[in-house]
């Protein structure tokens, strides 16, 4: 039996998630026409990876959010060749992309010590330019955090995401029998025997059409782009988000709930993913869940039960289908397992992967050698 200590929950209300920044590169310096001295190169400005650093910190220590690097070196007599400007480092979260206004990715943040450069310095006034230096490069930049956790709770409102983790955490998120509850994420880590620790991110309820940026639409989906691992929760009797909504069952809820990821971004539907069935306790449940592993393992015959725009082009396969009661604690400690195994499973095949990366390029260096 996994035993987990419940620990901490990091709250989301002060936490920023993206952040504009303007920056430019050093001007180069001027060139000396006389004795043909050519100015030093303006500094470039950088963005890296840093442990311990968040996007609120930068925020906070920079309020003009402006990051200019060093001019260049005019020639001089002295030094006929001007020295060139100093870079401007901006220390960033690990797990960011990094973004022009006009949605240009310019790179990713995904290890400690990762680094792109965000704006060029200026080139030193020489023959070529008639001594004159050019300006650095500048625009505005946009830094956003998506990786918030191992695991990203995805589900419509009310499916008990909420009581979810505060049952597999111990986070106190909002709770209450209405939709939308989740306006901000919550984070609840767990800490197994090892010192294994876990987070989960319980995230704004997700509704249909939220690909067009319906309701939070593409806020959550950001932030689902950068957890490890999906956590499907489904209310076992299903759902009605509103009387004027249609109702839900939960087979139904797992396909539109795919679909939506599938319409943001398809690449999302191949992150390995669990499937919780919440709400245990209720009655008929038992039969409910019978019922619905029946139609998950033959979604076509059921799709019927869809509107034809809302059929997912692949149904996903799920590591895991886990029956819970966020309530009464009935399937959390299996649940615990379920998560843990699953997330080991994928440690296990990044370290083989990298060791024949690793492999395969001393094999090209010593062939290069040979």
């Amino acid at each position: 039996m996994v035993h987990i200590t419940r620990i901490c929950l990091r709250k989301y209300g002060n936490f920023v998630d993206n952040l504009r920044l303007y920056v430019r590169g050093g001007s180069g310096g001027m060139g000396l026409p006389r004795l043909g001295g050519q100015g030093g190169k303006g500094g470039d400005v950088w963005v890296v990876a840093t442990k311990n650093m968040t996007l609120k910190r930068i925020k906070d220590k920079f309020p003009q959010k402006r990051f200019v690097a060093d001019a260049g070196a005019n020639s001089g007599v002295r030094a006929l060749k001007g020295e060139r400007g100093a870079d401007k480092e901006i220390l960033a979260p690990v797990g960011i992309t990094v973004t022009t206004d006009e949605s240009r990715t310019l790179g990713d943040l995904n290890v400690e010590g990762d680094r792109v450069m965000v704006a060029k310095g200026g080139s030193g006034g020489s023959l070529y330019s008639a001594f004159q230096p050019s300006k650095g490069e500048a625009k505005h930049i946009r830094l956003d955090l998506k990786l918030i956790a191992d695991m990203g709770l995805v589900g419509f409102p009310n499916a008990g995401k909420s009581s979810l983790l505060t049952a597999l955490s111990n986070a106190t998120p909002q709770i209450a029998s209405y939709a939308f509850t989740t306006l901000k994420p919550e984070i609840g880590k767990l800490i197994y025997d090892d010192y294994k620790q876990i987070s989960v991110a319980d995230l704004p309820g997700l509704i249909e059409g939220a690909h067009m940026n319906k309701g939070m639409g593409h806020k959550f989906l950001k932030h689902v782009e950068r957890t490890k691992q999906l956590l499907f929760v489904v209310d076992v009797c299903g759902f009605q988000l509103a009387s004027k909504t249609p109702f839900r069952s939960a087979f139904e809820a797992v396909q539109l709930l795919t679909k939506e990821l599938e319409l943001y971004k398809e690449e999302l539907l191949s992150k390995p993913a669990l499937l919780v069935v919440n709400k245990m306790d209720l009655p008929d449940a038992e039969d409910k869940l019978a019922e619905l592993k029946e139609q998950l393992q033959n979604p076509e015959e059921f799709s019927d039960l869809l509107p034809e725009d809302m059929i997912p082009q692949n149904y996903l396969t799920f590591r895991h289908v886990v029956p819970v009661s966020a309530i009464t604690g009935f399937g959390i400690s299996h649940l615990k397992s379920c998560v843990r195994q699953s997330l080991d499973e994928d440690a296990a095949l990044e370290v083989k992967a990298t060791h024949r990366e690793k492999l395969q390029a001393l094999r090209k260096q010593s062939q290069g050698r040979a």
